[in-house]
């Protein structure tokens, strides 16, 4: 058995729920938060037998997408002055981390 540790954009956390419930994955979901943006996640959990794996993976991919968003930065310019300009990052896709279960039960 393994476990699926999925973070997803929230604005691909609808597609990548639907499409994983649709194939028969039982998913939990769960709030989160990334460190160096602050935006909004969703980390799902799926936990599945060894051969499955790779097909939640797939649909993953295929209904997360990276996207570029512009965001704030703040550099400093001399003694106390700063000035704010924006800076392009890639947000989106999927960071997935995959781990070997040890014992599962559903009661």
């Amino acid at each position: 058995m393994k476990l699926v540790y999925a973070i997803v954009n929230n604005d691909d956390s609808h597609p990548v729920s639907n499409a994983l419930t649709q194939n028969g994955f039982s998913v939990t979901k769960l709030a989160s938060t990334g460190g160096f943006l602050m935006a909004g996640n969703t980390t799902f959990l799926v936990c599945s037998e060894d051969e499955k794996v790779d097909e939640i993976i797939d649909i993953i991919k295929e209904h997360s997408r990276k996207r570029r968003q512009f965001v704030p930065s703040t550099t400093s310019y001399g003694a106390g002055n700063y000035t704010s300009f924006p800076v392009e990052v890639s947000v989106g896709g999927a960071t997935i981390f995959v781990t070997d279960i040890e014992r599962f039960e559903k009661v």
